[in-house]
């Protein structure tokens, strides 16, 4: 594994928990208050201007109760749309 392929784990992690906070409703501020975590430092972390410790990605996660693994499980639903498509040309030549 390369820096590279370390950094976009990295930002789809990032991403992840943006998205368990968003589909949440909890706004920044609010998450801030229940984590401990400055609202600040969730921006950053929102942002990929930091890199959260893993530390305070437990405590992010305790606050949106949600399983750190849960920011590390690979998207099935990406997996599976790419083994459609792949199904799809292999019928369209055969």
């Amino acid at each position: 594994m390369n820096e590279e392929d370390i950094t976009s784990i990295e930002n789809e992690v990032l991403k992840r928990l943006k998205t368990f906070r968003e589909e949440r409703n909890i706004s920044q501020l609010e998450l801030s208050l229940q984590s401990g975590v400055s609202q600040n430092m969730i921006t950053y972390i929102e942002t990929g201007k930091r890199t959260p410790t893993l530390r305070t990605l437990i405590k992010l996660c305790e606050a949106l109760k949600i399983s750190p693994a849960k920011l590390f499980e690979e998207d099935n639903k990406e997996k599976e749309k790419a083994k459609e498509s792949i199904i799809e040309l292999v019928k369209k030549y055969m």
